[in-house]
C-alpha cells in the first residue's frame, strides 16, 4: 500500500478549511490532512506528532505565519513548510522564504487545484535533502580534538574506536597546533576543550572566525564554566558537553547533531544566497522592465509623433489574407479608418487604394517583398469621407532565419499638398511657357505687320491713285479694283496681326460693359440664329474699365462667333458680368494676374467643347479647329491681344462634350463712364495749297504720300530722314505748314525732328505715321498725341482726309 503523506492545515477560516480538506478528499487520497485553527495549536501539534508537511495560513487570530516560523527555527523543528498567501503579498513572500519557507501558494482562482502537487513536490525535495545530508553524515569524519590532558585523549579516543568508527579523531596538543590542522580546510568539526594552556577555546573560536573557518565547534566544559560555554555558544559553537561520569557517551550524538546542524546551516545559508541571487535578479528584472517600459513609451511617443502611418503587416502584399498587425493611431486622422479596420481586415490597404493605382500599387510591393529590398511607392487611397489622399509609401522586408521574406513593416507619408503644389507648378509653368511662346509669336506677327504694312500700304495706295486717273468704265478698271480689293483683306489680316502681338493702337476710355452688352445684345441674336438662345446675367453694381470700345465689341462679337460654330445643333449662349476680388492664392495660380478688384465677363456656350490639346494652343494664330476655307484661325488670337493690351487676362475652360466658358478679367477702375464722342464728318474738301514736308525712310511709301499729296493739290517737299529733313526745311524760304513723319526711322526719330524743327518752324503741325505698334509709339513719346497719328496700311484719301483735319483744328 502506497505512503500517505501526513500533512497538518493551519487555518482559521472554516469555509476555506473545509473546501481545502474536501478537495483533498476527492482528489488527493494519497494525503491525510489534519486542520487546527490556532498558531499555539500548530506548535503543540508539531511537538507531539510527526508531519511530513506543513501547510501555514499567514493570517491566524492568535500570531501570524512569520511568529509560526520564528517558533519552528528557535525549537528545532525540522519539516517543510508551504505558506498560503494573498494575492499581492509580495514582499511577505520574500519574508517567509528567508525564514525557511520551502514555497508558498496565492489564494487566487483554482488555487486548491495546484495546492496537492506543491505540496508533494516540498515533501520530495525535503526527502531527497535529508538522505543527502544522512549519507553525508555516515561517511568517515575527520574531527579534530583539541585536548592537552593525556589522559582525556587516550580514554576519548579508545571510547570512539568502540562506539563511534565513523568519525576519525586527530588531536592537537595545543591552540596553536588546531589553528595550523583548521587551516588545511578537511576538518568537518573541532573537539575542544574549554580551557587550554595557550588559548581557551573562546579565543581559538573567535581566531577561526576570524580567518573565516565555518567548522562547527563542540566545547567540553568542566563543572562550574557552564558561564563560559553559554559564551562560546553565542559566538558560534554548536554545542557543550560537561564532563560528568558518562560525558564520552554523549559526545558521538553531539557531534553527529552538530555536523547535521551545520549541514543545514549551510544548506540554509546556500538557499538564502539562492534567494538573495533570485531577489537581486527580480530586482534586476523589474529595473530591465521599467526601463523596457520606458523605452516603450519613448518609441510610442515617438510614433505618434511621426505625421504618417507606422505599420506592419505579415505575409504577400498583394495577397488576399496578407494581415496587419500594428498600425499607429494617426491613421484614423490621415483617413478616418479606425485602427480595428486595419487588423481585423485581410489586406485592408489594397482595398481602399484608389481604382487606377491599384494594380500598380500592389505589383510593386510585391516587387519589394519578393526582392527582399523593399522599397518607395506612391498612389492614392480613398480616405473613408471620399477624399483622395496621395501617400508615399516606404518599406523594409521582414525576412525569416532562412532570409525567406514574410513581412513587411514601413511609414506611409500623406504627400497630398505636396502633389497639389507640384500640380499647381505645373500649371504655372505650363502658362509661363504657353505665355512665352504666344509672346514669341507675338513679336513674330508684329514683325511682320509692321513690314507687311508698309508693302500694304503702297500696293492699296497706288490702286486708289490708278483707279482715280482711269475713266469711268476702263477696262483696266476691275482688274485695278481687284487688286484693291485683294491689298484691303491684307490690311485686315495685319490689323489682326497686330491685335494679336498687343501692337495696335488704342483709344482706351472708362466703359460700362453692362451698356457694351445690352447694346450688342440685337446683332448678336441676329448673328446666333433662332436655333441659339441668349442670355445676359448683368450685375447692376458692376464697375467701370478702361478699354478701348470698338475693340471690346470685337471681343464679344468674336467669341460669340466661335460659341455659335461649336453649337451646330443649337443651344445657349449666356453673357454674364460680376464684381469681384482676386486673393493671392487665385492670383498664383494664374501667371499673369495680381491680387486685386477685377470686373469679370465669362461667356458661356453649351457646345461640342474642346480637349487638353486643343486648349494649349486655342489663342495661337493661324490655328483653328475648322474645316479649309472656315475660318483664318485669327479670331481668338485678336481676343486674346486685345484683352491683354488692355491689361487683361482672359482664361478658357472646356472638356469634350460639356461646353466651353470664357473668363475675361478687366481691373476695376474707379472713375466715370465716358460718354460717346460725336462722330465727325469728313472735310468738304481733302486737298489744298499748303506746304508740306514728308520724313519717310521706305522709298516706295515715301514715293507714294508725295504724289498722292501732289494729287490733292499740296506742295510738297520729301525726305528720307531727318538729316535730308533738316536741310530741305533750311533751304525753304516760306513757312511749312505740316510735317508727315514715319515714327521710327535710322538715326532721328520722328519725335526727335520734331522737337528741332520746332525751332525753325514753331507754327508747324506735325502728323504722325507707323506701321510699328502702340508700344513702339509711346516709347518714341508719342502717347499723347494720338489724334495727330495716322496708321499704316492707309488710303490717299485717307491721307489727305487726316492732313486736312490736321490741319484745320
Amino acid at each position: 500500500m502506497k505512503e500517505r503523506v501526513r500533512a497538518l492545515y493551519a487555518e482559521d477560516s472554516p469555509l476555506d478549511a473545509d473546501l481545502t480538506k474536501t478537495h483533498f478528499e476527492l482528489n488527493a487520497p494519497d494525503f491525510e490532512l489534519e486542520v487546527v485553527d490556532t498558531g499555539q495549536a500548530c506548535l503543540a501539534r508539531l511537538g507531539e506528532e510527526k508531519y511530513d508537511v506543513l501547510l501555514l495560513d499567514n493570517h491566524l487570530p492568535d500570531m501570524d505565519g512569520i511568529d509560526v516560523l520564528k517558533q519552528l527555527a528557535i525549537k528545532e523543528v525540522l519539516l517543510p513548510v508551504v505558506m498560503v498567501t494573498n494575492v499581492g503579498d509580495e514582499a511577505l513572500v520574500v519574508q517567509v522564504l528567508r525564514l525557511g519557507a520551502w514555497d508558498y501558494v496565492p489564494k487566487h482562482g483554482d488555487y486548491l487545484r495546484s495546492l496537492p502537487a506543491v505540496l508533494k513536490n516540498a515533501v520530495t525535495e525535503y526527502r531527497a535533502l535529508q538522505e543527502q545530508a544522512h549519507a553525508a553524515g555516515r561517511r568517515l569524519r575527520r574531527i579534530l580534538y583539541v585536548e592537552h590532558n593525556p589522559v582525556d585523549v587516550d580514554l576519548t579516543l579508545r571510547h570512539f574506536a568502540e562506539v563511534a568508527a565513523h568519525f576519525t579523531l586527530e588531536v592537537a596538543r595545543s591552540s596553536e597546533q588546531a589553528l595550523a590542522l583548521l587551516q588545511e580546510d578537511n576538518v568537518d568539526l573541532v573537539l575542544t576543550d574549554l580551557r587550554m594552556p595557550d588559548m581557551n577555546a573562546l579565543d581559538l573560536l573567535r581566531e577561526a572566525r576570524h580567518c573565516g573557518l565555518a567548522v562547527p565547534f563542540v566545547i567540553i566544559t568542566g563543572k562550574g564554566d557552564e558561564g563560559a560555554a553559554a559564551a562560546a555558544l553565542k559566538l558560534g559553537a554548536y554545542d557543550y558537553i560537561v564532563k560528568r561520569d558518562n560525558y564520552l557517551t554523549q559526545l558521538p550524538h553531539a557531534i553527529d547533531n552538530a555536523i547535521a546542524r551545520s549541514q543545514l546551516a549551510q544548506i540554509n545559508r546556500r538557499l538564502q544566497t539562492e534567494l538573495a541571487e533570485r531577489e537581486r535578479a527580480q530586482e534586476e528584472n523589474a529595473r530591465l522592465l521599467v526601463e523596457v517600459l520606458g523605452e516603450r513609451q519613448r518609441l510610442d511617443e515617438i510614433i505618434a509623433s511621426v505625421p504618417g502611418l507606422v505599420w506592419e503587416a505579415w505575409g504577400r502584399p498583394d495577397n488576399a489574407d496578407q494581415k496587419t498587425n500594428f498600425i499607429s493611431n494617426h491613421v484614423e486622422r490621415m483617413l478616418g479608418y479606425s485602427v480595428q479596420q486595419w487588423l481585423s481586415t485581410p489586406n485592408f490597404w489594397l482595398t481602399i487604394v484608389h481604382p487606377e493605382d491599384r494594380e500598380r500599387a500592389a505589383r510593386e510591393a510585391a516587387e519589394f517583398f519578393t526582392t527582399g529590398k523593399g522599397g518607395s511607392s506612391q498612389f492614392r487611397w480613398v480616405a473613408q469621407d471620399g477624399r483622395v489622399v496621395w501617400v508615399e509609401a516606404r518599406s523594409t522586408v521582414i525576412c525569416d532565419d532562412k532570409g525567406n521574406p514574410v513581412g513587411m513593416r514601413g511609414v506611409t507619408m500623406d504627400i497630398t499638398a505636396g502633389k497639389e503644389a507640384e500640380r499647381a507648378r505645373a500649371h504655372l509653368e505650363e502658362q509661363l511657357r504657353q505665355a512665352q511662346r504666344m509672346e514669341a509669336i507675338g513679336r513674330l506677327a508684329g514683325g511682320v505687320a509692321h513690314d507687311f504694312n508698309n508693302l500694304v500700304t503702297v500696293i492699296n495706295g497706288y490702286a486708289d491713285l490708278t483707279l482715280m486717273k482711269l475713266e469711268p468704265g476702263h477696262l483696266l478698271s476691275l482688274n485695278v479694283t481687284a487688286i484693291k480689293k485683294a491689298g484691303e483683306q491684307a490690311a485686315d489680316l495685319t490689323r489682326q496681326l497686330l491685335a494679336f502681338s498687343r501692337r495696335q493702337l488704342l483709344q482706351p476710355r472708362f466703359l460700362d460693359l453692362n451698356s457694351l452688352i445690352t447694346d450688342s445684345a440685337k446683332m448678336l441674336e441676329h448673328l446666333l440664329g433662332e436655333d441659339i438662345e441668349l442670355l445676359t446675367i448683368l450685375d447692376p453694381e458692376l464697375g467701370p474699365v478702361k478699354a478701348d470700345a470698338g475693340q471690346m465689341d470685337q471681343v464679344i462679337l468674336n467669341l460669340a462667333v466661335n460659341a455659335r460654330d461649336a453649337m451646330p445643333q443649337g443651344g445657349k449662349l449666356t453673357l454674364e458680368t460680376r464684381n469681384v476680388i482676386l486673393d493671392e492664392d487665385y492670383a498664383q495660380q494664374h501667371l499673369s494676374l495680381e491680387s486685386g478688384s477685377y470686373v469679370a465677363l465669362a461667356i458661356t456656350d453649351t457646345g461640342c467643347g474642346m480637349d487638353a490639346e486643343t486648349l494649349s494652343r486655342i489663342f495661337e494664330p493661324f490655328f483653328t479647329t475648322k474645316e479649309q476655307g472656315r475660318g483664318t484661325g485669327l479670331g481668338l488670337a485678336t481676343v486674346y491681344g486685345i484683352i491683354r493690351q488692355s491689361g487683361g487676362s482672359i482664361w478658357v475652360y472646356s472638356e469634350p462634350g460639356r461646353g466651353t466658358t470664357f473668363k475675361i478679367y478687366l481691373p476695376r477702375i474707379e472713375g466715370p463712364v465716358a460718354e460717346s464722342e460725336e462722330t465727325r464728318g469728313e472735310p468738304e474738301s481733302p486737298g489744298g495749297t499748303e506746304i508740306l514736308l514728308v520724313v519717310e525712310d521706305d522709298e516706295l511709301v515715301r514715293k507714294l504720300t508725295c504724289e498722292a499729296l501732289r494729287h490733292y493739290g499740296y506742295q510738297v517737299l520729301e525726305a528720307a530722314n531727318g538729316g535730308e529733313a533738316l536741310l530741305a526745311c533750311e533751304k525753304l524760304q516760306g513757312p511749312v505748314s505740316l510735317m508727315i513723319t514715319d515714327v521710327v526711322m535710322p538715326q532721328m526719330s520722328g519725335r526727335e525732328l520734331a522737337d528741332r524743327l520746332h525751332q525753325l518752324h514753331p507754327e508747324m503741325r506735325v502728323l504722325y505715321m507707323s506701321g510699328y505698334t502702340d508700344d513702339a509709339v509711346i516709347r518714341h513719346g508719342l502717347s499723347d498725341t494720338a489724334m495727330f497719328f495716322l496708321q499704316k496700311p492707309f488710303t490717299p484719301s485717307a491721307l489727305a482726309i487726316k492732313v486736312r483735319e490736321v490741319l484745320d483744328r
